[in-house]
């Protein structure tokens, strides 16, 4: 639906409107945003967007292959699985998820945990075209709403010499990270090019999830409480 909203103000002009007046009420009982991630990344995206209007709620949700899933399928399975173990412990709020995937010719690619699998998972990603896949949860407690989706992102790989590996591990960056390599660190030096959303090769697909908001009738979060 779409809103009549007065200019500058934090309220649909047309409040007449009981349609309008009931959907303006229903949003500003939704209360804090919650990000449900211990990622330190997706903590600064959200605040380019939200400053330091929300809280972070770490989900205990244990990430676990399913049998018979795409990882675009997997991953929004893990997003909406995140939010709803953190929404198990809360009253109100509108929790934000997300799980993200490296894809390397068919393989999703863990985060390294030692220096031998970052040197495994970065040789197998030199020279390639791999997927950066991320699935995004948006829930409402109070109006026990929920949306999820996907986004993808081509990400083109250089050539990667074993001294540009060993390298690159000696920063200790791969570690902790999808795929081996943070395209926002010294990783950049090994992307020749992307086609999609850089903010999900981060972590956090901006516009998508800028999207989502608007289809939670929830926009008035990214502009200071204000309707744009």
């Amino acid at each position: 639906m779409s809103l009549c909203k007065k200019k500058g103000s934090g309220y649909p002009a047309g409040l007449h409107a009981h349609q309008d007046y009931i959907l303006y009420q229903q949003n500003k009982r939704m209360g804090k945003v919650i990000l449900a991630s211990a990622s330190p990344r997706r903590k600064e995206l959200l605040e380019q967007l939200l400053g330091d209007g929300f809280d972070v709620y770490i989900s205990s949700y244990d990430e676990r292959q399913v049998e018979g899933c795409t990882p675009e399928e997997l991953a929004v399975h893990h997003s909406l699985e995140k939010a709803r173990n953190v929404a198990s412990h809360l009253q109100e709020g509108l929790i934000i998820a997300a799980d993200t995937f490296v894809v390397c010719n068919g393989e999703i690619l863990g985060k390294p945990t030692s220096e031998s699998m970052a040197k495994e998972t970065l040789q197998k990603i030199s020279g390639q075209k791999i997927r950066v896949i991320t699935g995004v949860t948006l829930l409402d407690i109070g109006r026990v709403l929920e949306i999820s989706e996907c986004e993808t992102t081509l990400v083109f790989m250089k050539d990667l010499s074993p001294r540009e590996i060993d390298c690159y591990i000696d920063t200790r960056e791969p570690f902790g990270k999808a795929g081996a390599f943070a395209i926002q660190g010294k990783g950049a030096l090994f992307v020749e090019r992307i086609e999609g959303d850089y903010f999900n090769v981060v972590g956090l697909p901006l516009f998508r999830l800028g999207r989502m908001l608007e289809q939670m009738h929830a926009e008035y979060m990214l502009w200071g409480g204000k309707y744009p």
